[in-house]
């Protein structure tokens, strides 16, 4: 009795120690797993952060090249729009420019025209070219400066030019030439329209 008493405590002993060492060992696991998962937990919410944040990013980006596109096809569509707007009314001048070479306007505009044109040329002697409507016209204010000036020799080049006035003159020697028609003074004035039709579309008709 007493030795099968004495194997019991053995068993007992060896079992309680088992025991606290399986509890030791399953207190370990468990502290090691909450330290795993609060570790994971901030992998996670640092992971969260940044999807939110690379969203934000995204989201702004959009919205950016979203205004931007618009932004861009308002002003195209300004830009054409303002090039419509520049060529018609070119086009109506142009009209009213073609009917009006036996006004005294006209011709006033055509001798200052050939007055100022021939001395950029550096030459005294130069040929006209103008279109065969206002050859007359050009030949009757060639004189006129003749008589005015001895050392002028300026010929009317008989191939007359596609413009609706104005002249073409040219060095004898052809080293030099001044387009002055009425067609190149309106292309040299289409730049300043446009500028001054896009800022009186944006209201700074005042503004310098």
């Amino acid at each position: 009795m007493s030795s099968n008493s004495a194997l019991e405590r053995t068993i007992n002993k060896v079992l309680s120690q088992k025991e606290t060492e399986l509890v030791s060992q399953i207190d370990s696991a468990f502290q090691e797993s909450l330290k795993n998962l609060e570790s994971s937990r901030s992998r996670l919410e640092s992971e969260r952060t940044k999807i939110i944040e690379s969203a934000r990013k995204q989201a702004e980006n959009l919205k950016r090249q979203i205004v931007g596109s618009s932004r861009l096809a308002a002003r195209n569509k300004e830009l054409v729009m303002i090039e419509t707007d520049v060529n018609r009314a070119f086009e109506e001048a142009r009209g009213k420019l073609a009917n009006s070479g036996k006004e005294d306007s006209y011709r006033a505009l055509t001798a200052k025209i050939v007055e100022d044109s021939i001395p950029q040329v550096g030459s005294d002697e130069v040929v006209i070219e103008c279109n065969k409507n206002d050859a007359d016209l050009v030949k009757k204010i060639v004189a006129d400066l003749s008589k005015k000036d001895g050392k002028l020799k300026a010929s009317i080049s008989d191939k007359p030019i596609n413009a609706i006035g104005g002249i073409r003159v040219k060095s004898a020697d052809g080293t030099m030439s001044f387009d002055n028609t009425l067609d190149s003074r309106i292309e040299r004035l289409k730049p300043l329209i446009r500028k001054n039709i896009a800022r009186m579309l944006r209201g700074e008709e005042g503004e310098e």
